[in-house]
C-alpha cells in the first residue's frame, strides 16, 4: 500500500512572526501607536533565527513594507530604539565605492548571533506619568 496521497501536497503553513504574550503584556508594547508596532513586526518579519544584529532594514524598504512616506518610518525607529525594542548594531555610511550602506538591527527579545543573551530592556520601559493635579475643594 502506497503512502497517504494527501501528506504530498502539503507544503507547510510557511514562515510566520511571533509575537509572544509576555512581550505584547509589556507596558512599552501596550503604549505605543500602530506605526511603531508595524514597524517592529517589519524587522521581526526579516529575523530569520540566526541574524539578530545582522537584520537589514532601511527607512526607504521599511517604508515601501510599510506603505508609508518614507520620512514617516525615522521616529519610528527612534521610537523602538527609546523603548529597548531594537538596538542598532552598524550604523549607515558610505562604502569605499561610494554606496551607501544601511544600517544593522538587532531585535532586543532574543539572543545575537555572536551570543550575548538578549537584554529585554523594554520590560523595564516605563511611562512618566505626571503627578496627580491637585484638586481645589470647595468648603461648604
Amino acid at each position: 500500500m502506497a503512502g497517504k496521497p494527501y501528506k504530498s501536497q502539503k507544503k507547510g503553513a510557511g514562515r510566520f512572526v511571533q509575537l509572544p504574550e509576555w512581550l505584547q503584556a509589556s507596558e512599552a508594547w501596550a503604549s505605543r501607536k500602530p506605526g511603531p508596532r508595524a514597524l517592529y513586526i517589519e524587522l521581526k518579519r526579516r529575523y530569520n533565527g540566526g541574524n539578530n544584529g545582522r537584520i537589514i532594514l532601511s527607512h526607504r524598504d521599511a517604508a515601501q513594507a510599510l506603505g508609508v512616506h518614507r520620512n514617516t518610518v525615522g521616529p519610528w525607529f527612534e521610537v523602538l530604539q527609546d523603548r529597548a525594542f531594537i538596538r542598532m548594531t552598524r550604523a549607515p555610511c558610505l562604502g569605499p565605492s561610494g554606496v551607501g550602506q544601511t544600517s544593522h538591527w538587532a531585535l532586543e527579545e532574543v539572543p545575537t548571533d555572536d551570543l550575548k543573551p538578549a537584554t529585554k530592556g523594554f520590560m523595564a520601559w516605563r511611562q512618566n506619568k505626571s503627578p496627580a493635579q491637585k484638586q481645589d475643594r470647595v468648603s461648604l
